[in-house]
């Protein structure tokens, strides 16, 4: 690895490196860390003192003796409690809130409906949650490092612009603007789906993946692209609207009118809308069915067909064997273009994927030219607020920036 640069870079480069190492192979001596990333021993513990003395390492006990004898050495670890980040998770119907530390464990968190402040002042309501979870946890003001924010729409992440959010009535807002009204430490901002995927990659099943496809599938069907460790945005920030995708051409060129305004195809025929619409549907004209009557003036949701399907109704597993074809045609159109590592379903039809992900992987495997791993997110509902932690992490330049 060549590095170059003016000594002082290069002493802020190396020491970035030594913490870095510290995180990833802890408990760990110095002897080691200068063997791991070759720069010398007498360097590694120059650096070594700097961080403990700026509280990012802490020693403890002693290490495992030498085969040749002689004192063991002092064991670092790395201080996962010396900052800490908040995590916002915006979602349609829920604000989910938390506090957590370096290394992703949630100290403090709590929620809100969205509806009952959307109107009043969504960002001010944040900040006075914010400001009572930092009270309740005694947790110093200075060690707040900042914030990541996951949004349900699209979000140019630089600019801080919310382009278009419609479940929020958010277009052209710009969220970072409005949030320095409020809080005084660092924010960064991007699509919900986006920072889900971070979250995956960071804590869950894509832990130690560099290619990463994270879909949503809730009311809509979204996509967070990693690509070589990277998240890829698009050009104009839109990359992973995947609910636009076709898997039908003749019923686009028939009838077909989306679940909701601007909804694409997909998501109006595997989202969880379109799944409760299509159930209480076949059973208004299913007089025998056990809830006919229920049915006549109320509309079914997606769970409850999940629910039925697996009590054995038929009508219900009819559609939802409908919907998984079209969602997996739709992940097989986007492995074979992304050729990713492995795929992550998340959102809130995922709560029951695992009635669905055999017949996912069957079709995926039968027509993908190259085999993939397909989970469920193992973050489940924190998968927004702990990627929200994670984009902070990664976009904001500090000693402990994620790569």
């Amino acid at each position: 690895m060549s590095l170059k640069g003016t000594p002082m870079e290069m002493k802020s480069i190396n020491k970035k490196r030594v913490l870095q190492c510290i995180q990833d192979f802890a408990p760990i001596s110095r002897a080691e860390i200068s063997a791991k990333i070759k720069i010398s021993k007498p360097t590694v513990s120059i650096l070594v003192d700097e961080l403990i003395n700026d509280n990012w390492v802490i020693e403890k006990g002693i290490g495992e003796a030498s085969s040749q004898g002689g004192r063991r050495p002092i064991q670092l670890f790395f201080n996962h409690k010396a900052a800490y980040v908040i995590g916002i998770d915006i979602g349609g119907t829920k604000v989910k809130i938390i506090i957590s530390d370096l290394s992703g464990n949630i100290v403090a968190e709590n929620s809100f409906k969205t509806n009952e402040y959307l109107e009043t002042g969504l960002l001010s309501h944040i900040s006075k949650e914010v400001d009572w979870l930092i009270d309740k946890e005694k947790i110093a003001q200075e060690t707040i490092l900042g914030m990541g924010v996951g949004i349900p729409g699209i979000t140019d992440t630089i600019s801080g612009l919310v382009v278009e959010a419609p479940s929020l009535n958010w277009f052209n807002y710009s969220i970072i603007n409005e949030a320095k009204k409020y809080f005084s430490f660092p924010i960064y901002a991007d699509n919900d789906v986006n920072v889900a995927a971070l979250g995956e990659q960071w804590l869950g099943k894509a832990k130690n993946k560099n290619n990463v496809l994270f879909i949503a599938i809730g009311t809509g069907i979204g996509c967070g692209i990693i690509i070589n460790n990277q998240l890829y945005r698009g050009s104009s920030s839109a990359a992973g609207e995947m609910g636009y995708m076709v898997t039908d051409k003749k019923d686009v060129k028939s009838n077909f009118k989306p679940v909701f305004y601007r909804y694409g195809y997909l998501e109006s025929v595997a989202g969880g809308k379109s799944i409760g619409e299509k159930l209480t549907e076949k059973i208004r004209n299913q007089s025998e069915h056990p809830l006919f009557e229920a049915v006549k003036n109320t509309d079914l949701s997606a769970e409850t067909a999940f629910k039925l399907a697996q009590a054995g109704d038929k009508i219900a597993q009819q559609i939802i064997d409908d919907a998984t074809d079209h969602l997996s045609y739709g992940i097989v159109n986007a492995a074979s273009l992304l050729n990713p590592e492995i795929i992550i379903l998340g959102g809130g039809v995922s709560k029951s994927a695992e009635q669905i992900l055999p017949n996912v992987r069957e079709i995926v495997n039968q027509y993908l030219p190259s085999s993939v791993e397909i989970y469920t997110s193992q973050l489940g509902d924190n998968a927004g607020v702990l990627g929200a932690v994670s984009l902070f992490l990664r976009e904001h330049e500090s000693i402990i920036k994620h790569s």
